[in-house]
């Protein structure tokens, strides 16, 4: 929902009624994940993307059926079925999408979740897409860590429902749930389907560099809250870094530190160390070794990455904490330019998220997509 949200938003204030098609399911190689989605007016105006294209044609005509009779469905689109590639699923997976028809009068919890999504406060939407009782499917439960809005039919459905999108949201998971007709954990029946919106992940580029140009502007493409910082005020400027969210003009390691101190570093941060310079890294290194930073990758050639390990060892840093670091940064690319090396990194980063082992497809069997 977030890639349509801006035009959802202002369609519903404006009191129209739309469509909205959400990718709840994938299996084997689906091309794209849970919580994809893509709207259609009753102009017939399409937003986003539930397939990157597969199976677009069909979504749009379901949604033209829902937009008509207001009832929502649950569609499954793959190998499996007869018309798998006349919809054009011809990527051999399976992709399940729920259409529903989204206004003011069907779900008015909507604006005040939106305004979490906007502000970056972590929420998360509970829909039922499925159950055996009709009347019960579409609706929603809205879900923050300290409250919820919404109805999902019974207490007992909704204190199971909130308790698992709660886990869900606090490790950034979106996908299907199974329950029981009133939300009991062993039974089946219902299926609810959680869309976590937690604040987008944060890239940390140490270095107003060149480099760390192609990176902000790579790493914003991506979907990162991007900030760079160096202590060089004529480099570290807003001009220079127009994709980065914000530039900070400090030391890399005091700016750090007190990140880490307010609790805004967790497992998802990413950090970018390319001054390749001992008196800026070093110090930045012994802090982002030392917090719950997800990726922590340093720039540098062999030689550098040599002198880095005995200087960082000499501050008292052990063997377990340097095993944390990637350096020489990135994935062997044969990557020479600024912005090739950003893919090169980039393509690190994905890999280490994901457990990909960084070869080329044509050499790997097994599944293409991974569980994280």
């Amino acid at each position: 929902m977030r890639d349509v949200l801006d035009v959802l938003m202002r369609r519903y204030s404006a009191g129209e009624k739309v469509a909205l098609g959400t990718v709840v399911a994938t299996f084997s190689s689906a091309p794209r994940a849970p919580g994809a989605a893509m709207l259609v007016a009753e102009d017939g105006t399409v937003t986003g993307s539930v397939s990157g294209g597969c199976v677009e044609g069909a979504v749009y005509e379901l949604a033209q059926q829902v937009l008509g009779d207001g009832q929502p469905v649950l569609e499954r689109y793959g190998v499996s079925d007869d018309d798998a590639f006349a919809v054009g699923l011809t990527c051999g997976g399976i992709i399940d999408i729920y259409v529903e028809s989204f206004s003011a009068a069907s779900f008015p919890e909507f604006a005040e979740l939106a305004k979490s999504i906007q502000t970056e406060e972590p929420v998360a939407l509970a829909t039922i897409v499925a159950h055996p009782d009709a009347s019960r499917v579409g609706r929603h439960l809205v879900v923050w860590p300290d409250r919820v809005a919404g109805d999902v039919g019974s207490a007992r459905a909704e204190a199971a429902v909130a308790d698992d999108a709660r886990g869900m949201l606090a490790t950034g998971r979106t996908g299907t749930l199974h329950y029981g007709e009133e939300g009991q954990r062993r039974g089946e029946g219902m299926s609810v389907f959680v869309n976590s919106f937690e604040p987008p992940p944060r890239l940390l580029v140490f270095g107003a560099i060149d480099f760390a140009t192609a990176m902000a502007r790579l790493g914003s493409f991506l979907g990162y809250r991007v900030t760079v910082c160096d202590a060089r005020p004529i480099f570290a400027t807003k001009s220079r870094f127009p994709d980065a969210d914000e530039v900070i003009v400090n030391w890399p390691h005091r700016y750090l530190a007190a990140e880490v101190e307010a609790g805004r570093i967790d497992g998802r941060t990413v950090i970018a160390v390319l001054t390749h310079d001992p008196k800026f890294d070093v110090p930045v290194l012994e802090v982002a070794l030392r917090c719950e930073a997800g990726y922590v990758g340093a720039m540098g050639s062999r030689r550098t990455h040599a002198d880095r390990l005995t200087r960082l060892r000499e501050a008292g840093m052990t063997e377990e904490e340097l095993s944390r670091l990637s350096s020489p940064i990135g994935l062997d690319l044969g990557a020479r330019t600024p912005e090739e090396t950003a893919i090169s990194i980039a393509a690190e980063i994905i890999s280490m998220r994901w457990g990909g082992e960084g070869k080329r497809l044509t050499e790997v069997g097994g599944r293409i997509h991974r569980e994280p």
